[in-house]
This record gives C-alpha cells, sequence and structure tokens, in this order.
C-alpha cells in the first residue's frame, strides 16, 4: 500500500521498535548470543565464588528481559493477530456461498463461540455423511431448513 497513513506518536515508535525487535530475537544469533551469555556466566561462577551477587546478576538480567520481551511480543502478536483476522475476513466476504456472520467471530462471547463450535461439528458429522467431497453447507442453509421445519410443525394459527 503506497498510500499508507503513517502513525504518529508514540505508538508508532514503539510499534517500530517491538517489529524490529521481535524480528532481532527470532533469529539464531540471537539464541547463540543468549547462550553464550549464560555459559559465560557459569564459567565465571569460580571466579566470584558463586557468590549471590553473582547468581543475582543472571537473576535480574534475565527477569528484566523478560518483562521487557512480554510488552515487545504482545505488540506485535496483536499486529499480527489484527492482520490475520482482516485477511480471513476478506476471504469470507469474496467466497460466494460463504457466511458473513463469521467476519468478527473473534468478538463473540465464549458462550455464542461455543454455540457456533457445536454448529460446526454438526456440519462436520453431516459431512463425513456425504459420499460428495465437494458437498458443503453454510450457516444460511441451516437456517432455512430450520424455518422450514417450523413452518411445517407449527400449528396453522399460530404465527411468529
Amino acid at each position: 500500500m503506497s498510500n499508507k497513513k503513517q502513525k504518529k506518536g508514540p505508538g508508532k515508535i514503539f510499534d517500530s521498535f517491538s517489529t524490529a525487535v521481535t524480528k532481532i530475537t527470532g533469529k539464531p544469533i540471537s539464541f547463540i548470543i543468549a547462550f553464550v551469555v549464560i555459559i559465560v556466566w557459569a564459567i565465571s561462577g569460580p571466579f566470584f565464588h558463586f557468590s549471590d551477587t553473582w547468581q543475582l546478576v543472571i537473576n535480574t538480567g534475565t527477569t528484566i528481559i523478560t518483562f521487557l520481551m512480554v510488552f515487545v511480543i504482545q505488540q506485535s502478536q496483536n499486529k499480527d493477530t489484527i492482520a490475520v483476522h482482516l485477511k480471513l475476513n476478506e476471504l469470507i466476504a469474496a467466497t460466494k456461498g460463504a457466511s458473513n456472520r463469521l467476519i468478527d467471530v473473534e468478538d463473540l462471547t465464549p458462550t455464542e463461540l461455543d454455540t457456533l463450535k457445536k454448529f460446526y461439528v454438526t456440519l462436520s458429522k453431516l459431512a463425513e455423511k456425504e459420499n460428495d467431497i465437494s458437498c458443503t453447507h453454510t450457516i444460511e442453509e441451516a437456517e432455512d431448513l430450520h424455518h422450514e421445519k417450523i413452518q411445517t410443525t407449527r400449528p396453522k394459527g399460530n404465527k411468529k
């Protein structure tokens, strides 16, 4: 996208920083460097008589790094999750026969998600019974069948 609107302020700076940090720390060289630091620390133990200060150095250092990395990784994860949701929403919106109700499904409550999951488990079981692998069912087809069933089972004088 060549005409991206640039964010300004601390949010943009943190986003750029977290993207860079996660790319760097996700490389094998970062692991190797961290491993070497631990080895050097372990080897230095006898020189410091395995003192409390010697142990405190590694404990404090790793705790601080871990604490800060949680926020950096979460920022990158949030951004990636939103991007994946948008891509999936585009596929749903562009696919004929797909249920548009699944767009923004991540905003449903746990109870609603459980209900939706049960629906798809049921569809999966129905699909297993079909000999045609291309046979598919949508939420709308299921609703149509449900409404047909209601119309045929409801007494004639009772309209809702």
